[in-house]
């Protein structure tokens, strides 16, 4: 994919915009405002998206492959069923956006604010979030396995039937997350807050997990066991 050879800076641009640039090149916006235009169906690939204002945008079914969402607000967009393979969003807020079915296969999340999010059913093989905020986030059933997640916080998300196996946590949390189904088998969680999190009540799905001194005794204290040293 040959990188954009068009840049367009600073507009207000609507559908038929957007669709009159579709389809050939990739083209970069710069500080364009797109809120509330409706891209469905749209062919925008390898398409780079800096500094726009995407609020409620509807990307559904979209063709985003290798997309760039760079210093990016968007709050409450849409990407249900959109193909974001290999796509990177970086720096950007995509506050209670919805990627319900969407293809995030190899997409990539940086310093990213996706408070409220809705990931249900989302295509996760290999998808990397790194110092992002995930906290009430719908995640049921998202493949975390063997990943290194890296200053991610899940605070309140759901993460039921998610996959955590061999995953490693590092400065994240899961404080207050739905955990129900979710499995932790051979996880490193020395470094997530485990807070509020019923874990003995789930033994079997955490078999093999690393913990540190602190968290056993956090989780034992659930039992009404103190532990102390001797």
């Amino acid at each position: 994919m040959n990188p954009p050879s068009l840049t367009i800076a600073d507009r207000v641009l609507t559908r038929d915009d957007i669709a009159g640039l579709a389809g050939n090149d990739p083209v970069r916006l710069a500080g364009c405002t797109l809120d509330e235009a409706r891209l469905a169906d749209l062919d925008l690939t390898g398409w780079v998206f800096e500094r726009c204002s995407v609020a409620r945008t509807d990307f559904g079914k979209t063709e985003l492959e290798l997309a760039q969402f760079l210093n990016c607000r968007g709050a409450f967009a849409l990407f249900n069923s959109a193909n974001l393979e290999d796509a990177v969003f970086r720096a950007s807020d995509f506050n209670n956006a919805s990627f319900r079915s969407a293809t995030l296969s190899s997409a990539t999340f940086e310093d990213c604010k996706l408070t409220g999010c809705d990931l249900t059913e989302a295509k996760s093989l290999d998808v990397r979030f790194t110092n992002t905020l995930l906290v009430s986030a719908k995640l049921p059933g998202f493949n975390f396995r063997k990943e290194t997640l890296v200053g991610v916080d899940l605070s309140s998300a759901d993460l039921a039937k998610c996959d955590f196996r061999e995953a490693t946590f590092e400065n994240c949390s899961l404080r207050e997350a739905n955990i129900e189904q979710a499995r932790f088998e051979n996880a490193d969680l020395r470094g997530a807050d485990l807070g509020g999190l019923s874990i003995l009540a789930q033994a079997g799905r955490f078999k093999g997990a690393l913990v540190s001194a602190p968290q056993a005794e956090l989780i034992l204290s659930q039992t009404g066991l103190k532990v102390r040293a001797r």
